[in-house]
């Protein structure tokens, strides 16, 4: 089922949204990592890097979603929906670790 031009960007916008709360995340993330012990320090700090390049990834896939054409939309929101799946993840598992 295409997507209207409306839905299509009010989607865009709502990834926009969450690619900024990822980054308040990670800037979250490099805070508490710059007041734990050394010794956590370096899986911290590699828990950031592997949120990083998820993160990346999603802007990558958003970028791809604005030059797509109509028949690559499907395909590239879903590759959207999992990289956001796999950044939170990432996310909730490197804050868990460290609460």
């Amino acid at each position: 089922m295409p997507m209207t031009t409306d839905s299509r960007q009010a989607y865009i916008e709502k990834v926009k949204a969450q690619l900024d709360q990822y980054d308040a995340q990670l800037a979250e993330m490099k805070a508490r990592a710059d007041q734990v012990a050394a010794s956590a320090q370096v899986e911290y700090h590699s828990m950031m890097e592997e949120a990083l390049v998820k993160r990346d990834a999603m802007q990558a896939q958003l970028t791809k979603l604005h030059r797509s054409s109509e028949s690559a939309w499907e395909e590239i929101q879903n590759g959207l929906e999992k990289a956001g799946q796999e950044l939170q993840k990432s996310f909730e598992a490197a804050l868990g670790k460290f609460q």
